[in-house]
């Protein structure tokens, strides 16, 4: 019987180790493959519900009712979030004779609005008042944007900062069109105002115009 000197012996067992160092690096790269650490796990999950989220966002419709001096009144399927502007645009833009200078084309829509664009030389307080005495028209416009059938001033006669329009919040001391403006874009960014003392966090209401403007306002 024919026997392995031992330089044979040690050349098998050479190839045999390399074999099986071979199949064991297969397996190990095979295995990191498919691994995935917790901290990529999560991160994956974070972007797979972003996206998701980004397509509900997408997907979420509402309806608005845009008259007066558009090109194209009527009721119309925006997105999730939109602007007076887009709904304008909807209805094909304004009209030569469209008066926007009381109307904030930067105010966020919600489902059920009823956006009306006035003439020049339309009395818009006229206007405004018939909307709110028709049950059928749950928004007009105004210098905030839209106004609905809450009154913005209760019965003791303070202003409601929730529902105040552009103009009524005007009527405050010291409280200018740019101030106005920053307490109705704080209220819309986030949900209102839970108290009046929450006004002091709009930039430019300090403690001093916060003090003079107290005794006058409310929240409801």
């Amino acid at each position: 019987m024919y026997e392995l000197n031992k330089k044979q012996k040690l050349m098998i067992i050479c190839m045999a180790l390399m074999i099986i160092i071979a199949f064991l690096y297969y397996i190990y790269t095979k295995d990191s493959d498919t691994y995935v650490s917790e901290e990529e796990f999560v991160e994956q999950n974070e972007v797979e519900h972003a996206e998701e989220n980004t397509v509900q966002e997408e997907n979420q419709k509402i309806f608005v009712h845009v008259s007066g001096a558009v090109n194209k009144e009527g009721v119309f399927e925006l997105k999730e979030n939109s602007r007076i502007s887009d709904a304008i645009q909807q209805a094909e833009g304004l009209k030569e004779n469209a008066d926007t200078k009381s109307i904030n084309l930067a105010f966020k829509l919600e489902d059920g609005m009823k956006i009306y664009i006035p003439y020049i030389g339309e009395n818009t307080e006229e206007q405004t008042q018939n909307a709110q005495n028709d049950e059928t028209s749950k928004y007009v416009t105004s210098s905030s944007g839209t106004i609905d059938k809450t009154q913005s001033k209760e019965e003791n006669g303070k202003i409601n900062i929730n529902t105040a329009t552009q103009t009524q919040l005007e009527t405050l001391p010291g409280i200018g069109p740019s101030t106005s403006l920053k307490i109705i874009n704080y209220r819309e960014e986030h949900g209102g105002f839970q108290s009046i003392e929450e006004l002091k966090e709009v930039s430019g209401i300090g403690d001093v115009k916060y003090e003079n403007i107290k005794d006058f306002i409310c929240v409801k």
